[in-house]
C-alpha cells in the first residue's frame, strides 16, 4: 500500500504521528531536524553535564572508601545501600527524561538517529554501578552532538569517552613491553580494539586479522580512566612503545606525545570500508533488513566524496526511491513500539512527568519514610500502586520485552531484525502492553479518532473494520496499537 510521504516519514524515520505535530514533508524536512536537535540539550543527565560528572565522581570516591573500609574490616553497609539506591534512581530518572525526549520532540528522524548511534557505539549502565550515572552522559555529551557532523567527529567522541573506555576494559590495558607491563607483568585487553574495528568501524568479514585486533589494542595503550575526576587521559607508563602496524600504516608516536590514536581512529573513520559498513546498517535499521546494494552504494559515494560527513550520507539515503516505497519492511523496536504509542495517545508533557514522579515514589525517600512515621499506610500503599504502572507502562515494559533503557545484551548493541522483535511471547507482551495503556489513558478517546491519529492513511481496511466493531472504547484502542501497520515500519 502506497502512503503518503508525511505518514511514511513519521513512522519510518521518526517514532510515529502524534496529534497536533505536523508530521515531516519531505527528506529535506527530516535532514533539517539534524541541526535543531544537535543545538538542543537533553532531559539528561537530570543535572547537566557538570553537575553529573560532580555527582558521579562523588559516588567514585564513596565507593572507593567503603571498599577500603570494608578490605581493613570496617564494612558500612548503610553508606553502600544508599549509594546504591542513589545511583538506581539517578539511573531510573535518566533513562524516564530518555523516554519522555522521544515522546515529545517534534524531531523524530533525529531522536532516531540518537537512538541508532547509541547502538552502534553501545555501552551498557549493568557493566558497574558508577556506569548508571556514566552512561547517560556518554550519549548527552559523545553521541547527540555530533550526529550531524563528520563520522570522525563521533567515532572520537564515542571511543575516547570515559563510558567507552570503562565498557570495554580500556583502563585494565597494559603494553605488554611497556614500563607498567614490565614492571608488574599486567598485560593486553584486546576488548577495545576487537571491537572498535568489528563493530565501530569495518565490520566482521572486511579482511582484518588477529594480528590487527592486536594491533589496535596495542596503539591503544596508555589510554585510561582518571577515578578522580572521569577523564580520558594518556599515561605514558602504561603505553606499549616502538612501531606498530596496523592494516600497512606504521604508527611509531614520533612526538611522543600519545596520539596515535588519534592518527588511527582518523584512518579507520576514512576506509571505504568504514563508510560501506555503517552505510549497510543505517539502511538496515530504516529500510529493510536485506540492505539492497543499489542503495548502499550510493551511500558510500557520498561518504567518501564529503569525507565521511553524516548529514549528506543520510541525504543520500532519503533521496533514494527505496526510502519512500515498500512500508512495513521493518518492526519497530520494543523503545520504537512504547515511545510511537504514547504519541499516539497525545498525552500532554504532564501527564508523563506525572508517571515519572509516580515511579520516583518507589523509592523510599524523605516522603516515603514521613508517610509512614504518620501511619499514613493506605497512602503508602496507593503510592506504591501508582509506581507500580507507571513502571508496568515505562521502564518495566521495555525489560519484559528485552530492550531496556542503555541495557544492551553486548557491545554489538540490540538485534535489529525483524525476526527477533516477530515472536509469540513478544507480541504477548505489546498486546498486554496496548490493553494496559488503553485502560489507563484512553477511556475517554473514540477509537475511530484515535486511529486516524495513529495511522492516518497508514491503517488498512481490516483494521479500520476491526476497530469500528469494537465493543469499547479500551478494545479499539488496543486493536490500533496491536495491528500489523502499527507494529510496522
Amino acid at each position: 500500500m502506497a502512503l503518503s510521504h508525511p505518514t511514511l516519514a513519521a513512522i519510518r524515520f521518526g517514532y510515529g504521528l502524534r496529534p497536533g505535530e505536523e508530521p515531516p514533508a519531505d527528506a529535506e524536512a527530516l535532514l533539517a531536524q539534524i541541526e535543531e536537535g544537535v543545538s538542543e540539550k537533553p532531559g539528561f543527565p537530570r543535572e547537566g553535564a557538570a553537575g553529573r560528572l560532580e555527582n558521579a565522581t562523588r559516588v567514585l570516591s564513596v565507593l572507593a572508601a567503603e571498599a577500603k573500609a570494608r578490605r581493613a574490616g570496617n564494612p558500612n553497609e548503610g553508606i553502600r545501600r544508599e549509594t546504591q539506591r542513589e545511583v538506581q534512581r539517578t539511573y531510573r530518572l535518566d533513562a524516564m527524561a530518555r523516554m519522555a525526549n522521544a515522546i515529545h520532540s517534534p524531531l523524530g528522524f533525529y531522536e532516531r538517529l540518537a537512538g541508532f548511534w547509541v547502538d552502534h557505539f553501545s555501552t551498557s549502565v549493568l557493566k558497574a554501578l558508577p556506569m548508571r550515572m556514566i552512561v547517560p552522559l556518554y550519549e548527552a555529551q559523545a553521541i547527540r552532538p555530533n550526529i550531524g557532523g563528520s563520522f570522525s567527529k563521533l567515532l572520537s567522541a564515542a571511543i575516547l569517552h570515559p563510558a567507552m573506555l570503562i565498557y570495554l576494559d580500556q583502563n585494565q590495558s597494559v603494553g605488554p613491553d611497556s614500563p607498567a607491563g614490565r614492571r608488574n607483568r599486567r598485560g593486553l585487553n584486546e576488548n577495545l580494539g576487537r571491537e572498535l574495528l568489528e563493530l565501530h568501524t569495518l565490520g566482521a568479514g572486511s579482511g582484518y586479522t588477529q594480528d590487527d585486533v592486536r594491533a589496535a589494542a596495542l596503539v591503544l595503550t596508555g589510554l585510561t580512566v582518571d577515578n578522580r575526576t572521569l577523564e580520558v587521559v594518556y599515561q605514558p607508563q602504561l603505553a606499549e612503545g616502538g612501531p606498530i602496524t596496523l592494516l600497512g600504516r606504521t604508527y611509531e608516536d614520533d612526538e611522543g606525545d600519545g596520539q596515535d590514536h588519534v592518527l588511527m581512529l582518523e584512518d579507520l573513520a576514512g576506509s571505504p570500508k568504514t563508510a560501506r559498513h555503517v552505510s549497510r546498517k543505517l539502511v538496515r535499521h530504516f529500510i529493510a533488513d536485506d540492505p539492497p546494494d543499489d542503495m548502499v552504494e550510493p551511500m558510500v559515494e557520498a561518504w567518501m566524496r564529503s569525507q565521511g560527513n553524516l548529514t549528506e550520507v543520510y541525504r543520500t539515503m532519503l533521496s533514494h526511491p527505496r526510502a519512500w516505497a515498500e512500508p512495513g519492511r521493518k518492526i519497530k523496536q520494543p523503545f520504537e513500539f512504547v515511545v510511537s504509542g504514547f504519541r499516539a495517545l497525545g498525552l500532554p508533557e504532564k501527564n508523563f512527568a506525572n508517571l515519572v514522579s509516580d515511579l520516583d515514589d518507589e523509592d523510599e525517600g524523605p516522603v516515603g519514610k514521613a508517610m509512614e512515621m504518620a501511619g499514613a499506610a493506605a497512602t503508602r500503599e496507593e503510592a506504591r500502586r501508582k509506581a507500580r504502572r507507571a513502571n508496568a507502562l515505562t521502564l518495566g515494559a521495555l525489560q519484559r520485552m528485552g530492550q531496556p533503557v542503555w541495557q544492551p545484551p553486548s557491545p554489538a548493541g540490540f538485534a535489529d531484525e525483524v525476526s527477533v522483535w516477530l515472536s509469540a511471547s513478544q507480541l504477548s507482551e505489546r498486546i498486554a502492553w496496548s490493553r494496559m495503556i488503553a485502560r489507563t489513558f484512553g477511556q475517554k478517546t473514540e477509537p475511530s479518532a484515535f486511529l486516524e491519529a495513529a495511522l492516518g492513511d497508514a491503517a488498512r481496511p481490516e483494521t479500520r473494520q476491526i476497530v469500528a466493531q469494537a465493543p469499547s472504547k479500551v478494545h479499539g484502542i488496543t486493536m490500533v496499537l496491536a495491528s500489523p501497520e502499527f507494529n510496522r515500519r
